[in-house]
């Protein structure tokens, strides 16, 4: 198999990743969050509780730097810890206060989503989503099998 060597791809979806990254973080600044933490709670609003080690393996990233992530959002009141039916798992929540604050970060990244869109047509961003979930789940596909393979 030829291997492709050209990847101006790869370069370009870093590109967006950090941009995206950036604006988010732009945006969610008067909230003192970062992207990071709002992809914790986006995933604990949407997934529900979670364990640590299940955030991590949804979100793709390893566990210091989530740990750290979580601990900031627990400070903040954001998040919290509860035992789970283990007393070694800890397993992470939503708070009230972020239940309440929530609507209004939505709607945040929901304008940068709209700002970042904007003259992509809906036709083009269904079939970029479609696309996108498609790799994604081949790539943790591929990732499960290797972990597996290790073992």
């Amino acid at each position: 198999m030829k291997i492709d060597t050209n990847l101006t791809l790869f370069h370009r979806l870093n590109q967006i990743s950090r941009l995206l990254t950036k604006r988010a973080n732009q945006a969610l600044q008067p909230f003192d969050l970062y992207s990071a933490q709002w992809t914790v709670i986006y995933t604990l609003k949407t997934k529900g509780t979670l364990t640590q080690r299940e955030l991590c393996e949804y979100l793709a990233v390893e566990a210091p730097p989530l740990t750290r992530n979580v601990q900031r959002l627990v400070k903040k009141g954001l998040v919290r810890q509860v035992c789970g039916r283990d007393k070694r798992t800890k397993r992470i929540e939503l708070t009230e206060v972020a239940q309440a604050q929530y609507p209004i970060w939505e709607r945040t990244m929901a304008e940068v989503k709209q700002q970042l869109m904007d003259g992509v047509s809906s036709d083009t961003e269904e079939q970029l989503d479609k696309l996108l979930v498609d790799w994604l789940s081949t790539i943790e596909q591929e990732t499960c099998h290797e972990q597996r393979e290790e073992r």
